[in-house]
């Protein structure tokens, strides 16, 4: 049930969807799963025949009246989905710098209000090292951004054990992001990706990541996973039961399936309502869970409204979901 504070605040929240506040109420949300669209990646995508009107007509000012409006103090940027999957070599590395040095110029010119997730082409493991280095040295980027899947590997691949390395020796933040892998693009003229594909990626690259036995190898990389962990909540019998059914899969997890998705974060994204935030949960403690909003693809009091009509956590969890949780991992933000 509701604290009394979380009621509260859903009785402010009107038909319009706006929060009231007091004259001296400061935002204190922490958005970590909000988009951003470069002006370079939106002349990439008209150049490559990909994108949505949403992605392409972002702005900042737009970022900025939704935040506010939701009391969202600060948003983590990160751009979408593909990222650089639409290409490769020397393309795909600039794109990612020019996309991140963009980034970093708004955390710098928007004191406190935004973060970065910094992009890099993946499946290659040079470029992918050397932007790693930059974003996180000089660009000061609060963590990196991944796609769940690149092409037909998911994350727990051996082709990104160099970059997996080095992710977990500087303990860097790592959030992730649901695309559709090449296996499952189109499967079916009614159902566009986002609508099945990204819940179901997410949970096959978490899957990935655990029994591939990169969850134990790498115990320092702190991962962010998108819009409530995917359809993992629901498969969670077969997540704890797939070592009793593989052997080799219980070497991966000695300490048993769950010990291993407890130590990850989830988002709210797209899943701010009683039947998604009662499945995780029933698995996941509040203290791992986050605030995630996905814009430009949804609002921020969608969000901030969903939660507290799904009536799952109390005022004080509430708090550390919107806030709290954030700062363990991206302390920064505190001043």
């Amino acid at each position: 049930m509701l604290g009394a504070g979380a009621l509260a605040l859903t009785a402010a929240i009107g038909r319009d969807g706006a929060v009231a506040q007091t004259a001296d109420a400061k935002p204190s949300r922490i958005d970590v799963h909000h988009h951003l669209s470069p002006p370079t990646y939106v002349t990439a995508s008209n150049d490559s025949g990909f994108g949505d009107p949403l992605m392409k007509n972002w702005t900042i000012e737009k970022s900025l009246a939704d935040m506010d409006k939701a009391g969202i103090a600060t948003a983590m940027l990160s751009v979408t989905t593909p990222a650089v999957n639409f290409t490769k070599g020397d393309t795909a590395r600039r794109l990612c710098r020019e996309s991140n040095e963009y980034a970093a110029k708004l955390v710098a010119d928007y004191p406190g209000r935004f973060g970065n997730f910094a992009m890099r082409p993946l499946t290659d493991a040079e470029g992918s090292l050397r932007e790693l280095m930059y974003a996180l040295d000089t660009l000061k980027a609060d963590g990196i951004a991944l796609m769940t899947s690149y092409g037909d590997k998911w994350l727990g691949d051996p082709l990104f054990l160099p970059v997996m390395e080095e992710l977990n020796r500087r303990k860097v933040l790592v959030y992730t992001h649901p695309t559709a892998a090449n296996c499952c693009v189109n499967l079916v003229p009614t159902q566009p990706p986002v609508m099945i594909e990204f819940g179901t990626d997410t949970t096959r690259t978490i899957a990935d990541i655990i029994f591939s036995g990169n969850a134990r190898r790498f115990p320092d990389i702190r991962w962010i996973f998108s819009h409530a962990g995917g359809t993992m909540p629901f498969l969670i019998e077969r997540f704890v039961r797939h070592p009793l059914l593989a052997p080799k899969a219980k070497e991966t997890v000695p300490d048993g399936t769950l010990t291993e998705l407890k130590r990850f974060f989830y988002d709210t994204a797209q899943t701010s309502n009683r039947s998604a935030m009662s499945a995780l949960a029933a698995i996941i403690p509040p203290s791992q869970i986050v605030f995630g909003t996905d814009f430009p693809y949804r609002t921020g009091i969608d969000h901030v409204k969903g939660l507290r009509e799904a009536g799952v956590f109390t005022e004080e969890q509430m708090a550390a979901i919107e806030r709290g949780n954030a700062l363990k991992l991206l302390p920064r933000l505190a001043s």
